[in-house]
């Protein structure tokens, strides 16, 4: 999924100001007829004509990433599911399995096995 350059936008926008309909507008541009609406729609309620901007968020993971890098460093072949009841035991938060794999990428570590 992609937005439309603020400039493709107000092409459509000015399709619409010269009078066309939005199905003739919609099928100019090949787009969908729902989306040169919302289009309107943004421009009459806010005034905008930019496409959303994505935010910077910061992953919920990062309250804790200090404790994973010690807990990994102690032991480096801890099963994720072992760290998810530690991170639960000892700091109180729930995360799933999933959530302390995508934090492990997201510090570049990873885990080791015990040979």
């Amino acid at each position: 999924m992609f937005a439309y350059s603020k400039k493709f936008r107000r092409d459509v926008l000015a399709a619409c100001d010269a009078g066309e309909g939005t199905r003739a507008v919609a099928l100019k541009f090949d787009v969908s007829e729902s989306w040169v609406r919302r289009i309107k729609q943004d421009r009459r309620e806010r005034g905008k004509v930019a496409p959303a901007t994505t935010r910077n968020r910061t992953p919920t993971w990062h309250a804790w990433a200090d404790w994973l890098k010690a807990k990994i460093a102690d032991r480096p072949d801890a099963y994720l599911r072992e760290l998810k009841a530690e991170l639960k035991a000892e700091r109180g938060v729930e995360a799933s399995e999933t959530l302390i794999a995508r934090a492990l990428k997201g510090l570049g570590i990873t885990r080791k096995k015990r040979r």
